[in-house]
C-alpha cells in the first residue's frame, strides 16, 4: 500500500478548521499529515500555499496555535511540522523538540535547511526520536544523493522537479529513484505537482506521494463554506489514495 502525505496550512481559515480538517483527513486515507507553519517568505512554495500562509498570518497565527492544534491532531494521525528555518532558529530548536514530544508530533520538514547546516540539528532531533526529513532533487548527482540519504529518517522527500510547489511540471525521475534505492531502503515519497490528475503517474516506482497545493486550493475557495471545504478536500484525498494504489 502506497502512502499519501497531505500538507495543510495551519490556522486558515481558523485553528478550529485546521483541527477538523486534519481529523477528517485521518479518516480519508491520509497516512501522514504535514502541518504547515505559516511564514512570510515560503520560498519553496508556489502562489497557492503562499497565499494561505499570508492569510493565516493576517488572521493572527502564532506558534502557540500550532502547538495547541497539534495536541488535538497528533494522537489521531502521524504528524510532521513543515516550516522554514527562520522560526526554528529564532525560537530555538529545543522549543520545537519539547513541544513535538509533548504533543506526539513525529518530526520536521524544513525545506530551506541544507544538509551541511542540518547535521547538528538532525543529531539532536534523532536523540529525541524525532525525524528530520531529507530532500532529494532530480538535479542532485549520484554522489550527492549518497550523502543526502545516508542518514535518512522516516521517508525521503523526492522533489519532482526543480522549482516551486504547485507548478505542475514533469521530469523523469527514474534515474534519481534508482540512485536513491542504491544507497538506502528508506521509503521514497514524491512531492511537488501531485494532484488527482498526476498522482498515479508520480507514484510509479516510489512508496508514496505528497500533496499540498491541490488541497490548499480548496481551502482557499471562499465560494464554499468550511464544512464543504472539509468534505471536498477529504473526498480528494480518498480519490488520490485510490489512484496511487490502483
Amino acid at each position: 500500500m502506497k502512502n499519501l502525505v497531505a500538507y495543510i496550512t495551519t490556522g486558515y481559515p481558523s485553528l478550529e478548521f485546521t483541527v477538523d480538517l486534519a481529523l477528517s483527513l485521518a479518516e480519508s486515507g491520509v497516512d501522514t499529515l504535514e502541518l504547515g507553519i505559516p511564514f512570510s517568505d515560503p520560498v519553496a512554495d508556489g502562489p497557492t500555499i503562499e497565499r494561505a500562509n499570508l492569510y493565516s498570518l493576517q488572521n493572527g497565527f502564532k506558534l502557540k496555535h500550532l502547538f495547541e492544534a497539534s495536541k488535538e491532531i497528533a494522537p489521531h494521525i502521524d504528524t510532521l511540522w513543515m516550516g522554514y528555518f527562520n522560526p526554528f532558529y529564532h525560537k530555538g530548536i529545543e522549543l520545537f523538540i519539547d513541544e513535538a514530544k509533548s504533543s506526539g508530533v513525529n518530526g520536521f520538514i524544513i525545506p530551506d535547511l541544507p544538509l551541511e547546516e542540518a547535521r547538528p540539528y538532525k543529531k539532536i532531533m534523532q536523540e529525541s526520536d524525532l525525524a528530520l526529513i531529507d530532500f532529494v532533487a532530480p538535479t542532485d548527482t549520484k554522489s550527492r544523493i549518497e550523502e543526502l540519504v545516508s542518514n535518512a529518517d522516516k521517508f525521503i522527500y523526492l522533489v519532482a522537479y526543480a522549482g516551486i510547489t504547485g507548478s505542475g511540471k514533469a521530469e523523469s525521475l527514474d534515474s534519481t529513484i534508482a540512485n536513491i534505492r542504491e544507497f538506502t531502503d528508506t521509503p521514497v515519497f514524491v512531492g511537488f505537482g501531485v494532484d488527482e490528475h498526476t498522482a498515479k503517474d508520480k507514484a510509479k516506482g516510489v512508496d508514496g506521494v505528497i500533496v499540498g497545493s491541490a488541497f490548499v486550493k480548496i481551502l482557499l475557495d471562499d465560494s464554499i463554506d468550511n464544512s464543504t471545504k472539509i468534505s471536498k478536500i477529504s473526498k480528494l484525498a480518498r480519490e488520490i489514495k485510490e489512484k496511487i494504489n490502483e
